[in-house]
């Protein structure tokens, strides 16, 4: 990155604090509303891709911890992470997930992308209408945990595949740090096959990133206690309104 001029420097900046806040005020979407807008400014995905690894792996973690510490009296907080339903899960898209990331199976990743992002956007309808889906049916949840875990392993856009599911299972207040443990999961096997390809981690670069993420990150909590507080209709529209713009953003990438 040391090639870059002090305005792009000044825009890649800009947009991780914007990735921070997005990852922690709706725990989805950070990378897949920062990473369009870095290839704008610099189009090398390889360099963008570890640093919103790490970012990802250091803040969910920070986040779920501070929020399941026990009090001074040693009396233990409800925890705010839904386990039950993260093992499930785990079972239906570990195996896909690893597929996916050694890249043993060759899918036009376009035609993947706009079937995925237009699934993403109905469900996001949905939930702005505030006539979301009840799904009764496991194995349609499980073909697309599946799914977006396979695409989770090739590229960056299997989260919000998974947010549809998650939220129909996962109480509000535990769907954020939920899904963080189980970004830090996936996240952390496609680190370990960036770190077995040889792929740079860019750790100089981390230095002023992390910083800039940290602000967004601040601010991202402030923002989830409101959404959080607010009336349930209320929640469900600014997710689902998220859903919708991570989708649009897609759309776009892909034609």
């Amino acid at each position: 990155m040391n090639d870059l001029t002090l305005t792009q420097l000044v825009l890649v900046l800009l947009i991780f604090v914007w990735s921070g806040f997005v990852r922690t005020g709706l725990g989805f979407g950070g990378a897949m509303m920062s990473l369009p807008l870095l290839l704008l400014v610099d189009n090398r995905p390889l360099v963008y891709l570890p640093i919103i690894g790490v970012h990802l792996l250091i803040f969910s973690m920070l986040t779920v911890w501070q929020n399941n510490r026990t009090h001074i009296t040693a009396e233990k907080k409800p925890s705010t992470v839904d386990w039950a339903y993260l093992k499930k899960s785990l079972k239906i898209m570990i195996i896909p997930k690893l597929i996916g990331v050694a890249g043993l199976l060759t899918i036009p990743a376009n035609i993947v992308s706009a079937i995925i992002f237009c699934i993403i956007s109905v469900y996001a309808i949905t939930y702005i209408l505030n006539k979301p889906f009840k799904s009764s049916h496991p194995f349609s949840d499980g073909i697309f945990l599946s799914l977006g875990a396979y695409i989770s392993g090739t590229s960056l856009i299997g989260a919000p595949l998974i947010m549809t599911v998650y939220m129909m299972h996962v109480a509000r207040e535990k769907l954020r740090d939920t899904l963080f443990v189980l970004w830090f999961i996936l996240v952390s096997i496609k680190m370990v096959a960036f770190i077995i390809t040889g792929v740079d981690l860019q750790w100089q670069a981390h230095l002023w990133l992390l910083p800039a993420t940290a602000i967004g990150h601040y601010f991202g909590l402030k923002f989830h206690a409101r959404l959080t507080a607010a009336d349930p209709v209320i929640f469900y529209r600014v997710i689902g309104s998220a859903l919708l713009v991570v989708s649009a953003f897609g759309l776009v990438s892909v034609y």
